[in-house]
């Protein structure tokens, strides 16, 4: 007879019981969605409310307040495709990766650059 003990583990690292201040065990589970859920989750959202696809992602940043992006988009399509319009939105969502709400900040022509801010921005 062989003497064989299990050494799995049912728990999964998101749900793994810690110890709080007191040392006190309690189950936590983290539900906030990952960067990428919420980035694609804010591309979705915005196309949605404004008929646009999202582009290109140019900032994003997780704030007290949840999340903000800056997403750029195709406003209207021209010929040749240097001279479409974008334009630059702030998105702002909540902790849970939901849109709270959208501003267009910039317009600008596809085949522009911006102009030379100080300090090389």
């Amino acid at each position: 007879m062989s003497n064989t003990k299990s050494t799995s583990n049912s728990h999964d690292s998101q749900n793994s019981p810690k110890k709080d201040e007191e040392g006190t065990e309690s189950t936590v589970t983290d539900d906030r969605p990952k960067p990428m859920e919420v980035l694609r989750g804010a591309r979705s959202q915005l196309a949605e409310l404004t008929g646009m696809e999202a582009e290109t992602v140019s900032s994003f940043e997780q704030t007290a307040d949840g999340w903000s992006l800056e997403v750029e988009v195709l406003e209207l399509a021209r010929v040749p495709d240097t001279m479409s319009l974008m334009a630059s939105y702030q998105v702002d969502l909540d902790p849970d990766g939901a849109l709270t709400g959208y501003r267009r900040v910039r317009r600008y022509e596809r085949g522009r650059s911006d102009a030379r801010r100080p300090g090389g921005r």
